[in-house]
C-alpha cells in the first residue's frame, strides 16, 4: 500500500508541519492565475466584470486563456487596484524591467482609446 502525503506529513512534528505548511503558502503566492489573483483580492467575476465594462462570461473566458494581449492583462490587474510589469530575466545579469511596450503603461492605453473615439470623447 502506498504511504500518501496526508500519512507522512502526520508523522512529522508539529512545528515541522508549521514550516512546510507556511513554505507552501510561499510558493503557492509566487505564482497566481488571474482566477486565483481575483479571488485572493476577494472580487467576484461580476464586480471584475462591472469594473472592466464588460460581460461576467467574458471575465471567465479572459481567465481560462492562456494567450492575452499585454493590453487586456493590464487592465484585468489595473481594475484589481494593481500595476503590470513586464521583467526579462537572464543567467548572465540582473533582472531588468521592460518598458516602452503600448499596453504596459496606463496613460498609452488611454491615449490610445482617446485617438480611437474622438467624437465619443467630446460627449
Amino acid at each position: 500500500m502506498a504511504t500518501t502525503l496526508k500519512t507522512m506529513m502526520d508523522r512529522l512534528p508539529a512545528e515541522r508541519q508549521k514550516r512546510v505548511a507556511a513554505r507552501a503558502e510561499e510558493l503557492i503566492a509566487e505564482e497566481l492565475t488571474l482566477r486565483d489573483l481575483r479571488k485572493a483580492r476577494d472580487l467576484t467575476q461580476e464586480r471584475m466584470a462591472e469594473l472592466l465594462h464588460i460581460g461576467q462570461d467574458s471575465v471567465s473566458r479572459l481567465e481560462q486563456r492562456s494567450d492575452l494581449l499585454l493590453s487586456t492583462l493590464r487592465s484585468y490587474v489595473t481594475a484589481m487596484g494593481g500595476t503590470l510589469e513586464l521583467i526579462a530575466r537572464f543567467p548572465d545579469r540582473p533582472p531588468v524591467v521592460v518598458s516602452g511596450l503600448t499596453g504596459l503603461t496606463p496613460e498609452a492605453g488611454s491615449a490610445k482609446r482617446k485617438d480611437k473615439h474622438p467624437k465619443q470623447a467630446r460627449r
